[in-house]
């Protein structure tokens, strides 16, 4: 088995999956792990210190899988076979990172967290660059707006937010991501419908919750 994660920054609720991945019990197993450089050392070393005793019960290394580890800057470009990754820097908390996944003429962009800007209308020049045209972006939209009055500067967007963002860049579809965890199913819904109400008036932009087992078929444009 082989495979290949994004990571977009090092926050503990985008890396904490990965001493579980059961693949990487095997051996034989290789995982190439393409993150954000880190400013005073590697990303294999940060990520060996997040999972070690007494956080975790075996050290990064003890892994029967191989673990490889690619550092990236918020101006890289790389293939993966005849996939083509697009990296750009997106504010938020620490330096984090946006990607934009180019295959058989289709594209979808991962943007988990996104701080939006206090006044929710200008768009860093990196994420409109990452989103320009996309088939489908997965956005954060985690706060309310009155939520994000009192948490505008903890790293995230509103729905409102993300779907200025896809009106701005020509995004076909987006699917509203990093859920709050004390926010129930209804609340979510509440906001999608807030949101498609606004993607009416920003824009011809498809909207949508993202949700557990959701699949989803991009086609050539």
């Amino acid at each position: 088995m082989r495979g290949n994660c994004l990571l977009t920054h090092l926050h503990y609720d985008h890396i904490l999956g990965t001493p579980f991945f059961p693949p990487m019990r095997d051996p034989g197993a290789m995982l190439d792990i393409y993150g954000p450089a880190q400013s005073d050392t590697s990303l294999q070393m940060t990520m060996a210190e997040m999972v070690k005793p007494p956080f975790f019960p075996v050290h990064m290394a003890d892994f029967r899988g191989e673990l490889r580890y690619h550092d990236l800057l918020g101006n890289d470009e790389f293939s993966l076979g005849g996939i083509a990754i697009t990296v750009r820097t997106v504010p938020h908390i620490g330096n984090t990172l946006g990607f934009r996944v180019e295959a058989d003429g289709a594209v979808l962009v991962y943007l988990p967290d996104h701080q939006a800007p206090v006044d929710r209308a200008t768009v860093a020049p990196g994420v409109l660059e990452l989103c320009d045209g996309a088939d489908l972006l997965i956005h954060d939209a985690q706060y309310t707006e009155e939520e994000f009055v009192e948490l505008f500067d903890w790293g995230h967007s509103t729905p409102a937010y993300a779907v200025h963002v896809a009106a701005e860049a020509g995004v076909k579809r987006i699917d509203m991501f990093h859920h709050d965890p004390g926010h129930t199913d209804r609340q979510i819904d509440m906001m999608l419908r807030a949101a498609r109400q606004g993607a009416q008036v920003a824009g011809k932009v498809e909207v949508n919750a993202a949700k557990e087992g959701a699949t989803f078929e991009l086609r050539k444009r």
